[in-house]
């Protein structure tokens, strides 16, 4: 009986079996490919009553028309408001009217407090995996319609939100610059 030869790699990429994150899919070393639908978040509770069962009962009804297996996956993506803090620093300079300048420090009291509290946004996806492209695609139009008749907002995940969902998952949702995946 031959006995498995262990990897003592230390990375990650040793044993995930991820080939490469392209056109918009996680292609693994067994050929599967891993895609999906990033929904655009919506506070349905702030509706008013009819509004909210609507968009449950849709949702219900769409979640039983999924025919084949999916991940909800709920993922944090770090806040970045530098720009915006640049922006409102600048607006400070330029104005004189002590009113204004009041409202813009507390603005940007408020950014900092942001940055300080490390404020994520949080994201929503549908994955689902397969061999076939094809199926795939029809398979994000269809999630992304049936969303729609939810009122809610989808559209095709990106290579940049597939790489944002392995960090989260591998790196426990800490940000690394020096990438998490690697072609094989």
């Amino acid at each position: 009986m031959a006995k498995k030869k262990k990897s003592k790699s230390g990375f990650t990429e040793d044993w995930l079996p991820v080939r490469a994150i392209q056109n918009n899919m996680i292609i693994t070393r067994d050929n599967y490919k891993v895609t999906g639908v990033k929904i655009t978040p919506r506070n349905i509770f702030i509706l008013d009553p009819g509004t909210q069962s609507n968009v449950l009962i849709g949702l219900r009804n769409f979640y039983n028309t999924i025919d084949y297996e999916f991940w909800l996956v709920v993922a944090d993506r770090p806040v970045d408001i530098s720009v915006y803090m640049s922006q409102m620093q600048l607006l400070l300079n330029e104005t004189s009217s002590p009113a204004i300048r009041k409202l813009i420090m507390q603005d940007i009291d408020k950014g900092e407090t942001f940055i300080r509290n490390n404020v994520v946004d949080t994201e929503y996806f549908f994955l689902f995996k397969g061999k076939d492209t094809e199926l795939l695609q029809k398979q994000v139009r269809q999630m992304i319609s049936g969303l729609g008749t939810c009122g809610l907002n989808a559209s095709l995940i990106s290579n940049e939100d597939l790489k944002l969902l392995l960090e989260n998952f591998l790196n426990g949702g800490s940000k690394t610059e020096f990438g998490t995946v690697m072609p094989a």
